[in-house]
């Protein structure tokens, strides 16, 4: 029998997905930080600043979360994320998208930045530029100033080549022997605590400090001729691994981890400039066992995080103009400082920092609950602060040694401030300050403050909950609300969620708090569920959207005619209006001069909305793997702040991002002109001044 060729039947379309790449979507929130040293609107220094941040980030991801991928490729893991990508998928496509970041880094410090900081008096030279005076000055200050604290390290039979510490700048210099003839490779590390720009005797002249060592390298190597010299940069993996569970000493342990990875992290990243010969370049590569692909040619100079020197300039004209943060009237009576206690008792208090002070609300708190012989215990969990000049542990020890009860719960895991958190904890412990590391195997990121006071007959707790950490530096930079509250529950709560982190507590339900990883993603799940319906809505203000299930729960609800608006500043994996999808679903990210960090739940329309502000982002990790609260907002006055945070941030025009359905970001076009940031400045400034029945004036603080 003939047999009838038939073509095969075609290819089923593949599905479209459901998610957005973690990492690309992170990689486009950075672009949007870029984009903020491109706005000509911005002021001069601010652009630096945010070029400055630009390339801290990006640091960090390579560190993080490339070096994650990275360990998975090498142990043969191929397994593919929910929206069906590979390891070495992303790999490629990040690396795509840090092309288009330098090829844009190059053209706007070169066309663009440069020129118009030189405008201004502010000027980037090269030692050839130089003539003899300007050469003979800075000869006398690198004999002064960085020739003693230079340490060239050669690479011979005798000299192995030399670990290279993980975001050092370094030159690679070819030597050669003149009687022999024989080249020699050696490595120069750029003094990290030196200034890396030099300034000229006119102030508005900076050279590189690389270039001056450069410049003086035959003093390294008296005898010896300098063939060449080519700047270098590695990073390497900054991630802690500790086995809790095997731990005898959580303390030791995460200090033997960070002892391993400043001796033994493997290099992701090598960064060289354009001038490097081929021969180098492979020598580099082949010492650090680094493919092709983690070389990054870069035009120009290398670890542009260096900018903050020139941002730290005396010129106020050229940066933002300030914004004083003010202090509610019930917490200032002209120059002398109220009893905080009975504000609270009066009524709850909402701080929106940084437009309201920490250090009259927050720090405040603790320093008067620290010198209050009423006060019996204070309670604190503490995941990164300003270290040990901050205020606010000086007033915790100070309580510790008057004979209070004072227990701080340390986060010995919160990445980069590891070694700083260790240091402090032992310092806080020399003082009394009894000190626990949480709970194994869950990182501690919930934002708690107990404070317990005597009061007549009776015993009353107080409480600051917040979703941004107990740190007065970033309290001025970073946005973020908090609640100062002596409600009955919450305190009971928040008793009992701190015997959960100290002791042996098999606690699971909670009066008001939504704890993770407890109650808050189920709780959280069943509010999406009842707002999905038409005339729902869902309104929520993250850092990061990526936890799968939620994600799915907001599309049902959108589905359903709920609708939902998100504010998201990083991460989104959400698609955002896409038909059959998504369609009710608004996405947009706001990126200014604060970094947007409060996370704010609410559901339901006001004024009958029911809202939570949280320490938690929707992440796996923050829903599964971390102690996290979630606080509710009854008040209707502390409602109508929660409400004005967001109607504010959903109606900005200047500042804001919006994801569209194809799954870039878009700048949203100015229409009228409304600065979300600002306009929050300005209604806290109202709001101060109403502290008292809408009486007197708002007071500034720094």
């Amino acid at each position: 029998m003939d047999t009838v060729a038939t073509s095969p039947p075609p290819l089923a379309a593949p599905a479209e997905p459901r998610y957005v790449n973690r990492e690309l979507s992170w990689l486009d929130f950075n672009g949007r930080v870029l984009a903020l040293a491109e706005d000509r609107t911005q002021p001069l220094l601010e652009r630096a600043k945010f070029l400055a941040i630009f390339c801290t980030n990006l640091d960090e991801f390579f560190q993080i979360r490339v070096s994650g991928l990275l360990e998975q490729l090498a142990a043969g893991l191929g397994a593919t994320t929910p929206e069906g990508l590979s390891p070495r998928e992303q790999l490629g496509a990040i690396r795509a998208v840090i092309a288009g970041f330098l090829e844009r880094q190059t053209i706007l410090l070169q066309d663009d930045l440069g020129p118009a900081m030189e405008k201004e008096g502010i000027r980037f030279v090269n030692w050839e530029e130089l003539l003899g005076d300007d050469r003979r000055t800075l000869a006398e200050t690198f004999e002064e100033r960085i020739f003693p604290v230079l340490t060239p390290l050669s690479v011979d039979p005798a000299h192995p080549f030399p670990y290279i510490s993980s975001l050092s700048l370094n030159l690679a210099a070819i030597v050669r022997d003149p009687e022999t003839g024989e080249r020699r490779f050696a490595r120069v590390k750029v003094p990290p605590l030196l200034s890396r720009f030099v300034a000229l005797d006119d102030g508005e002249r900076f050279i590189p400090l690389e270039q001056v060592i450069a410049a003086h390298l035959h003093r390294l190597f008296p005898g010896m001729h300098v063939v060449a010299h080519h700047v270098f940069r590695v990073t390497r993996d900054a991630d802690v691994d500790v086995e809790e569970d095997e731990a005898e000493d959580l303390l030791d342990a995460i200090q033997d981890s960070l002892h391993r990875r400043e001796r033994e992290a493997h290099a992701v990243r090598l960064e060289i400039d354009r001038s490097m010969p081929t021969e180098l370049r492979e020598l580099l590569q082949r010492e650090l066992g680094l493919a092709d692909d983690a070389i990054y040619v870069v035009d120009t100079l290398l670890d542009l995080s260096a900018l903050w020197a020139i941002v730290g300039l005396d010129r106020p004209e050229l940066k933002d103009e300030p914004w004083p943060a003010v202090t509610d009237a019930r917490l200032i009576e002209g120059e002398a400082t109220p009893d905080i206690f009975t504000t609270i008792r009066s009524s709850d208090i909402l701080v929106h920092h940084p437009y309201d002070s920490f250090a009259t609300s927050v720090q405040n708190f603790v320093e008067q609950a620290a010198d209050d012989p009423n006060v019996l215990a204070i309670k604190q969990t503490l995941y990164r602060t300003s270290g040990p000049e901050s205020a606010l542990l000086r007033a915790l020890a100070r309580a510790a040694e008057s004979g209070k009860q004072v227990v701080a719960l340390v986060e010995l895991k919160a990445r980069f401030d590891e070694a700083a958190n260790i240091n402090w904890a032992r310092t806080l412990e020399q003082h009394g300050v009894h000190v626990v590391y949480g709970v194994v195997g869950l990182k501690t990121h919930a934002k708690l403050l107990l404070v317990v006071r005597s009061e007549g007959d009776r015993i009353r707790r107080y409480v600051h909950l917040a979703t941004g950490n107990y740190n007065g530096k970033t309290a001025k930079l970073y946005e973020d609300v908090g609640i100062l509250t002596c409600d009955p529950d919450l305190g009971a709560d928040v008793t009992d969620l701190f015997n959960f982190l100290t002791g042996y507590s098999a606690q699971h339900d909670y009066r008001k708090l939504l704890v993770a990883p407890l109650t808050l993603r189920r709780r959280l799940t069943e509010l999406i569920e009842r707002e999905s319906k038409p005339g729902g809505r869902i309104t929520f203000k993250l850092n990061s959207l990526v936890d799968p299930r939620i994600i799915d729960a907001l599309y049902d609800a959108s589905a359903a005619g709920a609708s939902i608006d998100l504010i998201i500043r990083g991460i989104c994996c959400l698609r955002a209006g896409v038909p059959g999808l998504s369609e009710n679903i608004r996405v947009r990210s706001i990126v200014g001069r604060y970094l947007e960090h409060s996370r704010i739940y609410r559901f339901g329309e006001p004024p009958h909305a029911e809202a939570y502000i949280a320490s938690a982002d929707l992440m796996q990790r923050n829903l599964d793997r971390r102690v996290e609260a979630a606080i509710p907002i009854e008040h209707p006055d502390l409602l109508a702040r929660i409400d004005e945070i967001l109607v504010t941030g959903l109606a900005d025009d200047a500042l804001a991002w919006e994801l569209q359905s194809d799954d870039t970001w878009r700048k949203l076009p100015v229409s009228a002109s409304l600065n979300a940031q600002r306009r929050l400045y300005e209604i806290a400034v109202e709001h101060a001044a109403a502290g008292t029945a809408g009486t007197g004036t708002p007071t500034l603080s720094s």
